[in-house]
């Protein structure tokens, strides 16, 4: 039984705060994170797309990273899918926005080995 307090979206108060901004279109919404174990840096939208077979695919991840937010690919897709992907020519530039995503299997492992094997420029596991 968890003895701490719990916070939910109704204890959130967003105040209004000056801003020498003159226009919407001057803020920044890219953030750079430097991920726990890796310690790779990653500049980007802190927006993720879930790995649900609908949501996580290769047509999200290219649309999101457009913008540099970033799409969890669903396990779903088989290595030789991965492979067809990752070797067009314009995917090169979505996949630091893009994290492989497994299950708790073996095999899910395996599968997510040959994957990362496939390119360097891919950066996280989900």
């Amino acid at each position: 039984i968890e003895q701490e307090i719990c916070l939910d979206f109704k204890d959130v108060l967003i105040r209004p705060k000056r801003s020498t901004l003159k226009s919407r279109s001057e803020v920044n919404l890219e953030r750079t994170f430097m991920t726990k174990h890796s310690k790779v840096n990653i500049t980007c939208i802190p927006i993720f797309a879930a790995n649900m077979d609908t949501v996580g695919t290769f047509e999200m991840a290219e649309a999101l990273a457009k913008h540099k937010a970033l799409t969890a690919v669903h396990k779903m897709y088989k290595i030789e899918e991965w492979e067809a992907w990752i070797n067009k020519e314009t995917t090169k530039q979505y996949l630091p926005y893009i994290a492989v995503t497994a299950g708790i299997s073996v095999d899910d492992y395996k599968k997510v080995e040959k994957v990362l094997e496939l390119s360097n420029d891919i950066r996280m596991i989900c």
